[in-house]
């Protein structure tokens, strides 16, 4: 079994076995106060960046879930200007891509997107939701597994396939009870980008 296919297998099979519960997409909302935290305690400054990890299904009533997430991100983007795009990685996994410089509008997209395929019995497809974070060109994220029902930091080092364990501890430990982190750090898994990419879903 290769590298990725190990990935695969943490990020999936095994994951799914262990979900502690449901997913919840309002479980999110923890982070519309976690992004002043980031910012006041922290330094750490919302980039506007966040996305939804999904995996696929081969059929037509899933692609028509992801085209009915499609519009209803379409429908809301002249209201909130909150910009998106669905992509697929290097990986084999989906995301729906978001960009808004108000994170309100940002985490509220998200739930929209997570609660749809939630509501279409697709919940279960549901990987992640990321919400990116910058200082001094170091960038950070809270992930929020939909399988585990918590959250964990991940900082990776620009440029390599490693993390700044220190930096991670540091947000833990700030955001300890403002969210909902997962205790277990064998579930902290590492999302990183393509050798040419700056974001887990490029």
């Amino acid at each position: 079994m290769g590298l990725l296919d190990s990935i695969r297998e943490v990020l999936g099979l095994r994951a799914e076995a262990d979900a502690a519960r449901d997913a919840d997409p309002d479980d999110l909302f923890g982070m519309s106060t976690a992004y002043i935290t980031m910012e006041a305690e922290l330094g750490f400054a919302s980039t506007g960046d966040g996305a939804l990890c999904f995996s696929s299904v081969d059929s037509t009533d899933f692609e028509d879930t992801v085209r009915e997430v499609e519009d209803i991100l379409t429908a809301g983007e002249s209201e909130t200007g909150t910009a998106f795009e669905v992509r697929e990685d290097d990986h084999g996994y989906h995301w729906v891509v978001l960009h808004d410089d108000d994170p309100e509008d940002l985490i509220t997209s998200l739930h929209f997107a997570a609660d749809t395929f939630i509501e279409r019995d697709y919940g279960s497809r549901l990987l992640n939701a990321l919400f990116a974070f910058e200082k001094d060109d170091r960038l950070a994220y809270w992930v929020y597994s939909f399988r585990r029902g918590a959250y964990y930091p991940f900082a990776p080092k620009r440029g390599e396939k490693d993390r700044d364990s220190g930096t991670e501890f540091k947000l833990e430990s700030n955001l300890d009870g403002e969210l909902d982190l997962e205790k277990e750090k064998e579930y902290w898994y590492p999302m990183y980008p393509s050798s040419s990419g700056t974001h887990p879903w490029e």
